[in-house]
């Protein structure tokens, strides 16, 4: 019986310690605050691209602080409005991101995407007329891959992505596992990725 229990455990923390890296891909984790020259994945980028969904302010919160810390010059910011009676998520990422001092001709918007698929669509043709052609990704730690393989899928292969996700906010810690909510979020991302692979995709 112990031995049983046992296994469980084991088996258990293998999927959990498994789903944790699987959706929240870093490609920065080796980098320091500030980019460097040498480690192509520490290379300054182009621009920073955050989306909105699930904690907006912490995924724009983790894009102005990569902004403040010289890792590019430009902040995309994506999302249509979650209110459509009120400004876009994008506007709201833009009004945070001006009162914690990022000047307002750094910024640029795109105000349409309601998905995953239409953030890394509707982004593509602000790279090709900003000259943009490395950017940072950010979300949460939950939505990384399937974000990270969505805008690799449509930005193209002269455009390289680099994976950098909030670890924690109000949605998901690495603690996501105690909680019904943290297993919706992984189980669901994981089965949109599964759908993606299959040639859908939202």
């Amino acid at each position: 019986m112990i031995r049983g229990l046992v296994g469980i455990c084991v088996a258990a923390a293998i999927v959990i310690g498994g789903l944790s890296v699987y959706l929240g891909p870093d490609g920065m984790k080796s980098c320091g605050q500030s980019p460097d020259q040498v480690a192509f994945d520490c290379q300054k980028v182009d621009a920073i691209v955050a989306i909105s969904g699930g904690d907006t302010s912490a995924r724009t919160a983790q894009a102005i602080e990569l902004y403040k810390n010289g890792w590019a010059d430009k902040l995309i910011l994506s999302g249509a409005a979650a209110d459509k009676t009120g400004p876009s998520n994008a506007e709201a990422m833009r009004r945070q991101a001006i009162n914690e001092g990022v000047s307002p001709s750094s910024i640029i918007l795109e105000e349409t995407s309601e998905t995953t698929k239409q953030n890394a669509a509707n982004t593509h043709d602000l790279f090709t007329n900003n000259d943009i052609t490395s950017v940072i990704l950010v979300t949460s730690a939950y939505h990384q891959r399937r974000a990270g393989l969505e805008f690799g899928q449509r930005a193209g292969t002269n455009i390289r992505i680099v994976n950098h996700p909030v670890a924690s906010d109000n949605q998901w810690s690495p603690w996501w596992w105690t909680t019904p909510g943290g297993w919706f979020l992984a189980l669901g991302e994981f089965f949109k990725i599964i759908i993606f692979y299959l040639g859908g995709s939202r």
